[in-house]
């Protein structure tokens, strides 16, 4: 179908190409474009098969994915990329490099075709190809499929995330439910919690860079990503943002100022040490709203511990991890931001938030860090 999003999958891998591409082709609303072994067969495809979006293998020969992306970026090639990247130490590194060189998100590999992860890289995967090229498709004027239109597939298990996707996607715009009755009157921001999933690490690298440097509210972040990843990715947004940022250890003093992203496959809460002074506590406790760490156990702990002090933010992200959360944000007095529907990669946290009555105000990605900086320093 010519309306669907087209996939380029590049992987020196015959059996990683394989399976990708059953992944996609099993998606309603994808196909593939193309496939290549390496960046310089990929470069060579891109102008005759035009796709939407390109899935990158860092390991190859010849040419590898960061020299790709170097390449891509001096030829103006702007398709975005989502990169397969392996879970070593090292495979962190590279993969934020690739970030850093322009590529929109990533993946962790799938370690086979018969792998435990399978489900859960799918589901991560498609959403990322139907949201980064879906927006792609859009910034150029073409028509995108809504989910009445897609070719029939094999349909995703009932669970899954990316199953509870399609629901939203398919369904009608409705009017929020009525907001929560909020139990006290809002208060000044003493901290911000920001819950972020698919199509976070670009989104949060548009609104850390933008943030004002004098703002003193501390920031904690949760963002789903693999454990061994969120180290090198705070270390990769300390780098272009103007405040502290790092990854959160148990203990970590909140502070004015500072940035804290939760651990990958931990739990991140606070806990009030007097009236002036908290931490950061860490958890393997099990998974909330199909994650950990989760934003809903964020969002909790900040609401009990702070009350009407608190600016809660949800973005980007499939499924609906923080949406109930973030009304008890609401309920005791603090605020609550939403991404709007037309800058999210994927807008189902954010949606299903809105439609609960939880969300006080849409805002758009370019204008999210403005707005956060607007509500930490007025008195409300």
């Amino acid at each position: 179908m010519a309306d669907e999003i087209s996939v380029l999958i590049v992987d020196d891998s015959a059996l990683m190409r394989n399976l990708i591409g059953h992944m996609v082709e099993d998606t309603p609303g994808l196909t593939v474009a193309e496939k290549a072994m390496n960046g310089v067969f990929a470069l060579q495809k891109i102008p005759r098969v035009e796709p939407d979006v390109i899935c990158l293998d860092i390991e190859m020969p010849e040419m590898n994915g960061i020299e790709f992306l170097k390449e891509r970026k001096k030829r103006g090639i702007d398709i975005p990329v989502v990169i397969l990247s392996s879970i070593a130490a090292k495979g962190a590194q590279v993969t934020m490099e690739a970030l850093s060189l322009g590529a929109s998100d990533f993946v962790q590999k799938p370690s086979g075709s018969i792998s435990e992860d399978i489900h859960v890289v799918k589901d991560t995967l498609v959403s990322m190809l139907l949201g980064y090229g879906g927006a792609y498709r859009k910034s150029k004027g073409k028509k995108v499929l809504t989910p009445s239109e897609y070719k029939p597939k094999t349909p995703a298990p009932k669970s899954s995330d990316i199953a509870i996707h399609f629901k939203l996607a398919a369904a009608a715009e409705v009017a929020p439910a009525p907001p929560p009755t909020q139990v006290r009157k809002p208060g000044k921001t003493e901290i911000i919690a920001i819950g972020i999933s698919t199509g976070g690490p670009d989104a949060l690298r548009v609104v850390f860079s933008t943030l004002d440097k004098d703002l003193k509210v501390p920031i904690l972040v949760v963002q789903h990503m693999p454990a061994g990843f969120t180290n090198e990715f705070a270390k990769s947004l300390d780098r272009i943002c103007p405040l502290d940022v790092k990854e959160a250890e148990d203990g970590d003093a909140i502070q004015p100022g500072r940035i804290l992203i939760a651990q990958g496959n931990k739990h991140l809460e606070v806990e009030k040490k007097g009236l002036n002074a908290a931490v950061v506590r860490l958890s393997d406790a099990p998974l909330v709203s199909g994650h950990r760490p989760s934003a809903d156990v964020l969002f909790a702990s900040v609401a009990m511990s702070y009350t009407n002090n608190v600016l809660g933010v949800i973005m980007t992200g499939m499924g609906r991890d923080g949406a109930q959360q973030l009304g008890t944000i609401y309920k005791e007095g603090g605020m609550t931001l939403g991404q709007d529907e037309k800058s999210a990669v994927v807008y189902g946290m954010p949606r299903v938030a809105y439609e609960l009555g939880h969300v006080m105000e849409q805002v758009s990605l370019e204008n999210m860090s403005r707005r956060i900086c607007e509500v930490a320093k007025s008195p409300r």
